[in-house]
Formats: structure tokens, sequence, C-alpha cells
């Protein structure tokens, strides 16, 4: 029986890593790339022997501002982020925990907008926020139409219905309001879910460039996901390495994305949420 737990568990591992090798390998194949000095679509080998460079990232640098379309990016994706958080915190408790006329009509409609795809609603949004709020070449422009998220909504009520109920009414009876109820009892034992939230939110602000390519045609307003989609464009095929520039401009996209889940993935963890219950 031992062995063949043990080989059971030997074969689980390599299936894992041998899906994840193919997984990490366009990630390999891109960063590798980037710092070639003449890459290929198809390299015939792992690593390169025609030498490295990091011409390819000081190119995009001297062709748009790469700290001012940093700065954008985290200005959209960071208000973008506060509104999903604290909306979708306040929407998915009431959703979950309250009870309201219209609750299940609420949380069915919700639903029902998370099929319609964001680009049937484009059009729309952006005549309403450049003609009817008068938002054209600003961030709040940019954030409002992603300041709630229905997914958020729908993670966080699941992670708030999993909660004890003997929790909320004990706390009830000690005078607890909604509020401190939120903030004292329910997030703390909700933060896997607020990590994928965050993780979730900013993988989409942070690579969206057809939106804020509507709103602003201001180069100092548009985001990285932009200024690098018209680099790579308008400029990349003229260069002497169009390969190796848009694959360095595809790992200055990629790389905030990647430390952030480097940062948030200790948080995605099983807890003990009866824990707190006797009994």
């Amino acid at each position: 029986m031992m062995r063949r737990r043990r080989g059971g568990t030997l074969v689980r591992h390599l299936l894992l890593a041998g899906a994840a090798l193919v997984f990490a390998f366009p990630f390999f194949f891109m960063v590798v790339g980037a710092f070639q000095e003449n890459p290929t679509n198809t390299p015939d080998r792992l690593l390169p022997t025609d030498g490295w460079t990091t011409e390819n990232f000081t190119r995009i640098d001297s062709r748009i501002d790469l700290v001012g379309s940093l700065v954008n990016s985290l200005i959209m994706t960071a208000g973008v982020l506060l509104g999903t958080v604290v909306l979708g915190t306040l929407a998915g408790y009431a959703v979950a925990r309250l009870r309201f006329p219209g609750r299940r009509l609420t949380w069915g409609l919700m639903l029902l907008v998370q099929m319609v795809p964001f680009q049937l609603l484009m059009i729309p949004l952006y005549v309403q926020i450049t003609r009817g709020y008068g938002l054209g070449d600003t961030y709040l422009g940019m954030i409002l139409p992603f300041a709630i998220n229905t997914t958020a909504v729908f993670i966080f009520a699941q992670f708030f219905r999993a909660l004890p109920q003997e929790m909320f009414e004990a706390a009830r009876i000690d005078g607890a309001g909604e509020l401190r109820i939120l903030r004292s009892i329910a997030l703390p034992l909700v933060r896997p879910a607020l990590a994928t939230v965050v993780l979730v939110t900013f993988i989409g602000p942070w690579n969206e460039f057809l939106w804020p390519f509507l709103i602003t045609k201001d180069a100092s307003l548009q985001p990285l996901a932009v200024s690098l989609a018209n680099y790579i464009s308008n400029v990349a095929q003229s260069t002497a390495n169009p390969n190796g520039a848009i694959l360095a401009g595809a790992c200055a996209l990629a790389f905030p994305v990647v430390v952030l889940f480097c940062l948030f993935q200790r948080y995605f963890r099983a807890t003990d949420l009866g824990s707190a219950v006797k009994g």
C-alpha cells in the first residue's frame, strides 16, 4: 500500500510539474526574447547564443513616456480597485446577509449583467461618459465604468454566505451595527476573497487599452497598455529588432501583475470558518 501511495503521489507531482512547465514556457519565451539581440518567432533553442541586450527596453523608454504611462496606469487601476473593493464589499454583504425586498431579484439581475460582454456596452457608455457627464480626457472617465464589478460582488457574497450565522447573531445581540459587524467580523475572515478580488480586478484595468483609448487621445493621460499598444503597432515594426521590441513591451506590461500575484499568493489559503462557533 505504501508503495502504491508513493507511486501515485509521484505521478501526480510529475503531471503537475509538466503542466506548470507548459504554462510557464510562454512567459519564459517572452522574458528571454525581450533580452535577445535578435529573437525569432520560433526559436530552435531555449537560451540565445547571439547575445543579450537591454536595448529593447531603452528603445521603448526613448519612444514613449514610460514613467508617465506607468503613473497613469497606477492612477486608473488604483481608482478601479478602490471602487471595486469598497462597493463590492458593501453590495456583497448586503446581498448575502441582509433581508430586504427585492434581494433575490437584485441577485438575479447581477448574474444577468455578468453575461453581457463589455464590448456591447462600450458605445453607450462612451456616449454617456463623454457627452452626458463630460468626462472625456479625464481619469474619472476611465475609472467610472469599472468602479463596480459584478464578479467582485459575487465573490464577496459567496464568502459572506459561508460564514457561520451564529457569529452575526451574537454580534447583533451585543448591539453591533451592520457596518461594525462587516468591519470587525466579516472582513477579517474573508481575506482570501479580498486577495482574489484585488488580483482579478487589477488585471482588467491594467491590461485595458481600448476603453482608455476611446476616452482620451491625450498622450499624457494614456495608461501603459495604450502607450505600448501604439508603440507596438506603429513603431516596433520599423525597428531593427521588432520581435524584441514587442516582447519587451509585453514584459513591461506583465511584470507588475506577476509581482502582485507573488505578494498576494500567501493569502490564498483555507480557513476554519467554523472555529468561532461553539459545539
